[in-house]
């Protein structure tokens, strides 16, 4: 039986940023479902700057992009993808961008959040 463990996978991209300046969010979304879906750690972390608000499990903490790296795919280890899909897209009134999804492993189901906001060409996520 699959357990739905809310809250269990958070990440919080914390000064997020994209270079590319003709990606679109709905891109953004897809590439970074993408990178969760295949339990690729090294891709979820291009799309990180210097610093990330992550939360796994019960452990959540500000970490270097190198740190939540290495965390995630420790957590990727763990509990392999067997599947992961994107279930809610919105934004607050404040202009932050979030993605809702469910990560499944074969015998758990995660919720995963992730956050960001434009400035000016680039996006950030909310502090």
């Amino acid at each position: 039986m699959i357990y739905l463990h809310r809250l269990s996978l958070i990440i919080l991209l914390t000064f997020l940023s994209f270079s590319n300046t003709k990606a679109n969010l709905d891109d953004i979304y897809s590439e970074i479902a993408l990178a969760i879906k295949s339990g690729n750690a090294t891709e979820v972390a291009k799309y990180f700057s210097a610093n990330v608000e992550l939360t796994i499990l019960d452990n959540e903490d500000l970490y270097s992009k190198a740190q939540a790296q290495l965390i995630l795919k420790d957590f990727f280890e763990k509990y392999p993808p067997k599947a992961y899909k994107l279930i809610h897209q919105g934004s607050s009134t404040e202009g932050s961008k979030y993605a809702i999804g469910n990560y499944t492993t074969t015998n758990r189901e995660f919720r995963t959040y992730f956050y960001i906001k434009q400035s000016g060409d680039k996006y950030l996520s909310r502090n």
